[in-house]
């Protein structure tokens, strides 16, 4: 069977435009692919030298740059499993992190590679923001020769490429399992499905920590030849001025209701536009509208999850409806079930279940799971959909309690267990509500112990020092007590309501 390493399929797709620019950016020294490849190479030889083994884990806390991304790309050349977390997890999550992947080698900041090798007596290497450390200049001192020039390691379609942190009510974060042949299968479809072509410019604002960032932007780019336009996150004006340079453009909400508060955003700047995609939450269809109006382009919204990548994307050329996230990508097959698992009339909503060569094998280390997370080889999303007479379908709701604020995943319980351990509490319940820049904005409700008092602020500063700062409540309300249905679980809809204008105007 011929290699199916996927950093080979993504080499294929720009080998004929090397010399091309792969990375480029404000205060970036731009990159060829070939530059890009011998970089890739360098970390590969130096992995190795560290002692480093095919199926070994390398887990990374870094902040967003080029050479944070050869990181990745050189665990896919070398084998390694590449396992990455959001820079801004706190010591206690990457304490986690380490405890649950056993990895062989940790990179990240100096502070936290510090804290690691402490702690842990764990291989360590420094990569800053700007992506200088002791792993870059190891790496620069690496002398490549013809052998390792060619060298790709030989890997299955299923060998393990990407640990993705994800999470449920339970609040334990999972690390789903992503393979070689999962990473290809979805790179292929999305490419073909929405146009691509080596001519592409893509405007990169996202984090490189999670699917949509790592995964289905730069693994377009790299299929094609395409120039990335690298940025470290997302600010609106300059945005607005890197436009005319590019044609495609990949965000969540939040940064296209800043982008609409940009006087200059009109359709003489997204001339050179081909393609506006959105995803990790819906987009408000006041956005959708107001977005459509402003520059004469149409965002097009998709769906999927870490453990799947992409599943659901509004047509290229067709009709895309606010509110939808449109039809099944190729190869990718879906059912709609009741909570017994049985499917439920079209029309009617239900839990999402999916399969397809994108979907994960399951989660890392937890076999038990595994078995409830999936039903007849279908994978149990937990997401409430519709599915309209001609197969578009629409996201109702979760029925999991996760929150996606500013386009990452927020879950209640990770934060109630912080609250709720914390002097003069008796029970919070976290919960999400639509706020007009995040999307989502998160809540929660405190109930204090009899007879003590709470000052919100000081909790806030509590829950700072254990979690990060996307997960922190924007509000923390106090509340007598929690409404219960006759089982005893707190209705979580009803707080909503309850609270639902908070953070309206």
């Amino acid at each position: 069977m011929s290699n199916q390493n996927f950093y080979l399929q993504l080499k294929q797709g720009w080998q004929s435009s090397a010399d091309k620019p792969f990375i480029t950016g404000p205060g970036i020294d731009s990159i060829t692919y070939a530059e890009g490849d011998a970089a890739t190479e360098r970390l590969s030889v130096l992995f190795k030298a560290m002692g480093l083994a095919p199926g070994d884990r390398i887990l990374t806390r870094t902040a967003k740059s080029p050479m944070a991304l050869m990181v990745y790309l050189a665990c896919l050349r070398s084998g390694l499993i590449y396992v990455p977390v959001n820079p801004a997890c706190t010591r206690d999550e990457l304490a986690y992190f380490i405890g649950d992947t056993s990895p062989s080698l940790f990179i990240g900041d100096q502070e936290h590679a510090e804290f690691v090798a402490a702690q842990f007596s764990l291989l360590t290497r420094t990569l800053d923001a700007q992506g200088n450390g002791s792993l870059t200049d190891e790496s620069q001192k690496v002398q490549l020769t013809d052998e390792q020039d060619i060298l790709i390691h030989e890997s299955q379609a299923d060998d393990i490429a990407v640990l993705i942190y994800t999470s449920g009510t339970t609040g334990a974060p999972k690390g789903a399992m992503l393979s070689h042949g999962n990473l290809a299968a979805n790179a292929s479809v999305l490419y073909e499905s929405w146009g691509w072509s080596g001519d592409d410019v893509l405007l990169h604002c996202l984090p490189i920590f999670h699917v949509h960032g790592l995964f289905v932007a730069t693994h377009l780019a790299m299929l094609g030849g395409s120039t990335l336009i690298f940025l470290p996150g997302f600010n609106a004006p300059t945005v607005l001025d890197l436009l005319p340079k590019a044609t495609v453009f990949m965000g969540v909400p939040t940064y296209y209701t800043r982008l609409l508060q940009v006087a200059g955003l009109d359709q003489n700047a997204c001339a050179g536009m081909r393609l506006f995609v959105s995803g990790s939450a819906p987009v408000l269809e006041e956005t959708f509208h107001a977005f459509q109006q402003r520059t004469g382009h149409t965002i097009l919204e998709r769906y999927g999850m870490s453990e799947t990548g992409m599943l659901v994307s509004n047509p290229l050329k067709g009709e895309r409806l606010a509110g939808t996230v449109g039809y099944a990508l190729d190869g990718v097959q879906t059912r709609i079930c009741d909570e017994q698992g049985q499917e439920v009339t079209r029309g009617d909503i239900g839990v999402l279940q999916v399969k397809g060569p994108n979907v994960f094998s399951g989660y890392w280390g937890k076999p038990e799971l595994n078995a409830s997370e999936f039903q007849d080889s279908y994978f149990i999303t937990g997401d409430l959909v519709s599915q309209q007479p001609d197969g578009r379908l629409a996201i109702v709701g979760r029925n999991k309690d996760m929150i996606i604020s500013g386009g990452l995943n927020v879950y209640p319980k990770e934060i109630e267990t912080i609250l709720d351990t914390q002097p003069g509490v008796q029970e919070s319940a976290v919960f999400g509500i639509p706020h007009p820049d995040f999307g989502e904005g998160v809540v929660a409700a405190v109930v204090p112990a009899s007879g003590s008092t709470v000052d919100t602020d000081t909790l806030l500063a509590t829950a700072r020092e254990h979690l990060a700062g996307y997960k922190l409540p924007k509000s923390i309300v106090l509340v007598d007590t929690l409404p219960r249905n006759t089982m005893g679980k707190v209705q979580k809809n009803r707080l909503r309501e309850q609270f639902g204008q908070l953070f309206q105007p």
